[in-house]
């Protein structure tokens, strides 16, 4: 499901030209913009044309508290319109232009796109960098979900459970800054607090069938399927105690040693749902997952780059048995296993699905927020390792996806999605100004 989100939706005009024809055309773009998914409107039914209508305008949406405002020049206008309106509602902008009707007596009609060409330089002289540009009949659906990416940040309850895994100082990240960035908000909790979240015997019991029903179970014990299916229980019950949307968790060292097994498949078990859980208490990891989540990709997940063949031009994107196991590739054998922290891994293995795919990673680093973005497809392979993997094919020579990661550090997590989400999250870090790296 995508992000809700709130738009404002306006049309300026000037007498002088076809403002009929324009309300006229405004009135059928409101009937089709109101069928959008997850998207609540405040409009202006009539043309906005004077400054009092645009300052007018300007305050019922910030009173409507809107995410972003959709202004479309019906007809050229006064310069004033949009920076009144941007003024009282300082929101990021999508500038509209529709395409010239049939000329009519040798007289331009609409003049619709020199409206757009006015609001953007008189935006940019004056330093506002949220506006983006939409012509033709039809909405920008793009902006539209690149709007609910900055909104699910702003918006974003994240947890960390523990603090970032033993050495990975790239994961680190300073929370005021982040805050700063983006409106995130980020709580700190212990493991023990997971550890004794109460969590019902029937919620337990349910869980423990359920894992019976989904993977084969005679690599581990009677006692470690309970084990796993009381820390799903509990993970669930915990994230939505605290109204948590992400949780990054710090899964190793101690878990295995004061859980008793460390938490990779009940994470699998969870992220199926739709609960968003990053390993090894990597923040923007979580948060890369999440900006996926937004723009209706399901089930985001977290993975390595753990082997590049440079002469078959693939990659393998592994880790320890932590994914979504709604993943599966209908194929091999889908199991439970325990080949790491002496005995106590308990993770899932299987080969996820083929497909399309498209990779985000929001990364920070020397003061610079950024997002690397790929596409690429997943193709089938054996079951020949432990925990959770794909063989990936890029739409470009693997050796240019390994020299972006390593010569800009990228972070060695990213979030995998299948399916082609990658324009609105480029445009989302446009918006916000961060460096797109591709």
């Amino acid at each position: 499901m995508k992000q809700r989100i709130r738009l404002g939706l306006v049309c300026l005009a000037r007498e002088t030209f076809d403002f009929k024809a324009a309300e006229g055309l405004y009135t059928a773009i409101r009937a089709e913009v109101e069928g959008l998914e997850a998207v609540d409107w405040e409009i202006v039914p009539d043309l906005v044309i004077s400054p009092d209508d645009a300052r007018r305008a300007g305050e019922g949406f910030a009173g409507a508290r809107v995410d972003a405002l959709v202004c479309i020049s019906g007809t050229f206008h006064l310069g004033h319109l949009a920076l009144e309106m941007y003024k009282i509602c300082k929101v990021p902008l999508l500038l509209w232009g529709l395409d010239e009707l049939p000329y009519n007596g040798g007289k331009i009609r609409l003049n619709s796109v020199c409206g757009v060409n006015l609001n953007a330089s008189n935006l940019y002289k004056a330093g506002i960098d949220q506006y983006r540009v939409n012509l033709g009949p039809h909405i920008d659906e793009t902006w539209v979900d690149a709007i609910r990416v900055i909104v699910a940040l702003r918006t974003a309850h994240i947890g960390l459970l523990g603090y970032r895994a033993h050495g990975f100082f790239n994961l680190s990240l300073d929370d005021p800054s982040l805050y700063a960035a983006t409106g995130v908000l980020v709580d700190h909790y212990e493991l023990s607090d997971v550890f004794t979240c109460p969590a019902t015997a029937e919620a337990i019991a349910q869980r423990e069938a359920q894992l019976r029903s989904i993977f084969e179970v005679s690599g581990v014990t009677p006692a470690q399927v309970a084990k796993v299916a009381e820390l799903s229980a509990r993970f669930d019950a915990f994230m939505a105690n605290n109204k948590l949307s992400a949780l990054a968790v710090r899964c190793w060292p101690e878990f295995a040693r004061d859980f008793g097994i460390s938490p990779c498949a009940a994470m699998s078990l969870l992220q199926s749902e739709g609960r968003i859980l990053a390993c090894e208490g990597d923040l923007e990891g979580a948060l890369s997952m999440l900006v996926h989540q937004a723009i209706g990709a399901e089930t985001p997940y977290l993975f390595d780059f753990s082997q590049v063949d440079l002469a078959q031009n693939f990659a393998l994107f592994w880790h320890c048995g932590v994914a979504p196991c709604n993943l599966w590739d209908g194929c091999s054998v889908r199991s439970l296993d325990t080949y790491f922290a002496g005995g106590k891994g308990v993770t899932a293995d299987f080969v996820l699905k083929s497909g399309e795919l498209s990779i985000a990673r929001i990364d920070t680093a020397r003061g610079k927020r950024r997002i690397f973005l790929q596409r690429a497809r997943a193709v089938p392979m054996k079951k020949e390792l432990k925990g959770t993997y794909l063989k990936a094919v890029f739409d470009r020579p693997l050796r240019e996806v390994l020299d972006l990661i390593v010569y800009k550090g990228v972070a060695h997590h990213a979030s995998v999605v299948y399916g082609d989400f990658v324009e609105p999250l480029k445009m989302a870090a446009s918006i916000l100004g961060w460096e797109i790296i591709e």
